[in-house]
C-alpha cells in the first residue's frame, strides 16, 4: 500500500492487525480468568478477597507495607478500629 498524506499504509496495517490479535489474545486470557474465579466461588472460595490478594501481591513489599499502614491510620481517623 502506498504513502497517503505521509502515513506508510502497510506499516499502518501492521500494527491495527497486531493490535487486533493481542486485544483477541486478552479477550480470551480475561474469559479463562472468569472461568477460574468461577471456578474458586464454586469451592467456597471468596472472590473478592483472592481479587484484593492479587492486587497486593502485584505491590513490592515496602508499597504493600506503606497502605497497610495508612488503611490502619485512616481508620483509626474516622473511628472504625
Amino acid at each position: 500500500m502506498a504513502e497517503v498524506g505521509g502515513v506508510a499504509g502497510d506499516q499502518l496495517r501492521s500494527y491495527i492487525e497486531r493490535i487486533e490479535r493481542l486485544e483477541e489474545e486478552k479477550a480470551a486470557l480475561a474469559a479463562d480468568i472468569r472461568e477460574i474465579y468461577s471456578e474458586a466461588k464454586g469451592n467456597g472460595f471468596d472472590v473478592k478477597i483472592m481479587r484484593q490478594i492479587i492486587r497486593l501481591r502485584k505491590l513490592d513489599r515496602d508499597d504493600r507495607q506503606e497502605q497497610e499502614e495508612l488503611l490502619q491510620l485512616y481508620q483509626h481517623a474516622i473511628g472504625m478500629v
